[in-house]
C-alpha cells in the first residue's frame, strides 16, 4: 500500500521513479496497481511496459490475475504486426527488450501514457543500444522496477536515473567528474551521502527484513521460463518419438507396456525442460530455465539472502554446481551419496559466505533443519504435490526465523505446466492424494495422456 501511494506521489509532481524492493516484495502488484488506477483516471491512455522475455509470460498471468480489466496487447514474436495505431485499443502494451531495440521507430512514433521497464538494470550501460531505445520513447511518465539497481558500479545508477529524471544527475561526463571517480576511486564519503541525497526522493527500496511484518508465513511464486530455440527444438524431437510410440502401443490390445514407455517419454520430457543435458550429454546449446535459475540465484545472494535450490534430478544441480564453481561462488551441497550432512547443513547455517544450498530432493527431505534460509527455489514440479509440499514446510519450518518466499521454476508450453495443470484437476475432482508416479499414471484417462504429449 505504501509502495502504490509512493507511486501515486510521483505521478501527481510528474517525477519518474525506481521501485528498487527486494526479490519477492511484488513490485509487479504494485505497479499493475498504479496502471488500474490510471485506467479509470486516463481510461483512453495506453502504457508500455518493456521487460526481458523470459518475463513476458509471468506478467501476462499476473495482470490477468490481478487486473483482469485491463486491455493487454503482447507486442512480441515474429507474428507480431508493425502498426502502433493499433496500440490506442489497449490499456497495456507488453514488450521486451529485444523487440524494443527492433523496433524503436514504431514504438517512438506513439505517444505513452507510462513506460515502465522491468529489471531496469538491462539499461545499467548508458552507451548500449537498448539504453539508447528507450531513451527514445515518447510518455508522460516514466517508471523502473528492479531489486538491483547497482549491479557493477556506480554508472549503472546514472543510466537509470537518467532515463526516469533526465538531467537530475548532469551529463555523463559531469557524473563521471563530480561522483563516480571520488566515489569509485578515492572511497569519497561526502560525495557518496551527497549523490544518495539527490537521488532518495526517487528510488523506494524496501528489503524483505523491514516489511517482515506485512508478509505472510510463506509465499508461492511461480516463475515462467521460456525454451531457448535450441531447447524447443530438443523438446519437440522427443515428444514426436514417444508420442508415435505410445499411440501404436494403446492400439494393441492387452500390452501393459505403455504405462512404463509413458513414465519413460514424460521423465525424458520434464529432463529437457530443465536442461536437455540431462538426458543428452552432447548438447551444447542452453536452457531457458538455467538462465532464469542463475539470474534470480544471484539477485538473492547479491541481496544477502540465503536460498535453498532443490531438485529431483541430481544431474540438474550438476549442472547449476558447475556454473557457481566456475564463478566462484561458494555453496553447500546434497545428495544421496553425500557423506558428512551436518557438515554442509553447518557450512549453510553459520558461514556468512555461504549463501546457497543445492539439495536433491530425496536426501533432502529428512531431518534437515536449516533456519538461515529465507527463499526456496523449486527446480522441476512434482508428480506428488505432497512431496513438494514437504520440501516447503522443511523450508518453512527453517522459516522459523524467517518469512519464506517460494519459486517454482515451471517451463512453459512443456509438460511441466501441464503436469501443473492435471494435478490441479485431480486433486480438485478426488480431493485425495496422488501418493507416486504409478498412482499417478493410472489415474491418466487415454485423454490426459494426449494432452500431455500434444
Amino acid at each position: 500500500k505504501a509502495g502504490y501511494n509512493w507511486l501515486r506521489f510521483l505521478n501527481e509532481y510528474r517525477f519518474g521513479g525506481c521501485l528498487a524492493d527486494d526479490m519477492g516484495l511484488g513490485k509487479t502488484v504494485q505497479a499493475l496497481a498504479l496502471l488500474a488506477h490510471e485506467k479509470e483516471a486516463n481510461p483512453d491512455s495506453t502504457s508500455l511496459l518493456v521487460m526481458p522475455t523470459s518475463l513476458v509470460y509471468n506478467w501476462e498471468l499476473e495482470a490477468k490475475k490481478f487486473t483482469p480489466k485491463l486491455k493487454i496487447l503482447t507486442y512480441t514474436g515474429t507474428q507480431r504486426v508493425k502498426d502502433n495505431t493499433r496500440f490506442a485499443k489497449y490499456d497495456l502494451v507488453l514488450t521486451s527488450y529485444g523487440i524494443t531495440r527492433m523496433d524503436v521507430d514504431i514504438l517512438k512514433g506513439f505517444y505513452f501514457n507510462y513506460v515502465i521497464l522491468d529489471e531496469s538494470q538491462a539499461i545499467k550501460n548508458p552507451g548500449s543500444i537498448i539504453s539508447k531505445a528507450v531513451n527514445e520513447l515518447n510518455c508522460r511518465q516514466k517508471l523502473i522496477l528492479t531489486g538491483t539497481p547497482v549491479e557493477n558500479g556506480t554508472m549503472d545508477l546514472w543510466s537509470q536515473m537518467n532515463f526516469i529524471n533526465r538531467g537530475l544527475l548532469g551529463t555523463q561526463g559531469m557524473f563521471k567528474k563530480q561522483f563516480l571517480q571520488p566515489i569509485e576511486k578515492k572511497n569519497d564519503r561526502n560525495k557518496a551521502a551527497k549523490l544518495h541525497a539527490m537521488i532518495k526522493p526517487f528510488i523506494l527500496r524496501r528489503l524483505k527484513t523491514q516489511v517482515a511484518t506485512d508478509l505472510p508465513e510463506k509465499v508461492i511464486n511461480i516463475k515462467y521460463s521460456t525454451m531457448t530455440p535450441d531447447q524447443e527444438k530438443a523438446y519437440e524431437e522427443v515428444k514426436g518419438y514417444y508420442r508415435e510410440k505410445i499411440v501404436n502401443e494403446m492400439t494393441i490390445p492387452g500390452l501393459r507396456n505403455q504405462q512404463f514407455t509413458l513414465l519413460r517419454g514424460l521423465t525424458q520430457l520434464r529432463q529437457i525442460a530443465n536442461h536437455p543435458r540431462l538426458t543428452d550429454k552432447d548438447y551444447s546449446g542452453d536452457s531457458g530455465k538455467l538462465e532464469d535459475v542463475i539470474h534470480m540465484l544471484e539477485a538473492t545472494a547479491s541481496e544477502g539472502h540465503k536460498v535453498l535450490v532443490f531438485s529431483q534430478f541430481v544431474r540438474h544441480l550438476a549442472i547449476v554446481k558447475e556454473y557457481l564453481d566456475e564463478q566462484g561462488i561458494k555453496y553447500a551441497y546434497l545428495d544421496g551419496a553425500t557423506k558428512d550432512r551436518q557438515a554442509e547443513v553447518r557450512s549453510f547455517q553459520e558461514n556468512e559466505e555461504v549463501k546457497i544450498f543445492l539439495i536433491s530432493l530425496k536426501a533432502g527431505g529428512v531431518g534437515l533443519n536449516l533456519t538461515k534460509a529465507e527463499y526456496v527455489f523449486l527446480l522441476d514440479p512434482w508428480w506428488n504435490p505432497a512431496v513438494e509440499a514437504q520440501a516447503i514446510d522443511r523450508a518453512h519450518r527453517i522459516g522459523q526465523e524467517n518469512k519464506v518466499m517460494i519459486y517454482k521454476f515451471i517451463t512453459h508450453n512443456t509438460v511441466e505446466e501441464k503436469i501443473m495443470a492435471l494435478q490441479e484437476r485431480k486433486m480438485a475432482l478426488a480431493g485425495e492424494l496422488i501418493s507416486t508416479e504409478e498412482s499417478f499414471m493410472k489415474s491418466l484417462s487415454k485423454e490426459d495422456i494426449e494432452v500431455l504429449l500434444d
